[in-house]
């Protein structure tokens, strides 16, 4: 097997993701974008800690998945509608961190409590409506929550981030994960003041040069 950039770099956030502790057990998993316009994803019931690139399962660029791999993710659809739906994709992780998936089961949406929330594209981070885990249903409904973030819950399950490669969408995702963190501590004290709409237009006019170099 040829250890391909792809493969590589899969299995390197995968396990970045397992030493981050955002999924318990074997729920998060991982995707990338080929250069053929495919991608490979992580295995069902694979511990990320333990990923091996031949673990990876590819998806051809029509959706076709060749039988004699490992079997992919239960959640593959919802990485391939991300992929189909967002161009700007090359990498997406789904996991269930702790404080996201506290206010994921609240159905709350992370909204302006601060001007980090930025980081997701907009000046919240929804939620994304519940449906049965690995069905078309709940990857439409993520992709739609998506209009216009990278980043989202899912109600009463967890969180997704993407980015334009695995290490970004991490990168990402352990941003929600720390936002969901003060949010919910926030809320346990009177609940916080929220940035007006003006103030996150500024915020986001700002931040589209932000830890850029020249």
């Amino acid at each position: 097997m040829v250890l391909s950039k792809e493969r590589a770099q899969l299995v390197a956030t995968l396990h970045d993701m397992g030493s981050a502790q955002l999924s318990p057990g074997a729920s998060g998993n991982a995707s990338v974008k080929t250069a053929d316009g495919g991608i490979l994803i992580s295995a069902t019931g694979q511990v990320a800690a333990n990923a091996r690139p031949a673990d990876l399962v590819y998806i051809n660029p029509d959706g076709h998945i060749d039988e004699r791999q490992l079997k992919p993710s239960s959640e593959w659809r919802m990485h391939w509608q991300i992929y189909q739906d967002h161009p700007d994709a090359g990498g997406v992780v789904h996991c269930h961190s702790r404080y996201a998936t506290v206010l994921a089961c609240q159905r709350r949406e992370i909204p302006a409590f601060h001007y980090m929330v930025a980081v997701a594209g907009g000046d919240s981070i929804p939620c994304a409506p519940y449906a049965l885990y690995g069905s078309q249903e709940l990857s439409l409904l993520v992709s739609h929550a998506l209009q216009n973030r990278k980043a989202c819950l899912l109600a009463n399950h967890g969180q997704i981030a993407y980015g334009s490669d695995p290490v970004k969408a991490l990168a990402l995702a352990k941003e929600v994960e720390a936002l969901a963190a003060n949010y919910f501590f926030s809320l346990q004290n009177g609940g916080p003041t929220l940035l007006s709409e003006q103030e996150m237009n500024d915020v986001l006019a700002q931040y589209v040069n932000y830890g850029r170099q020249k």
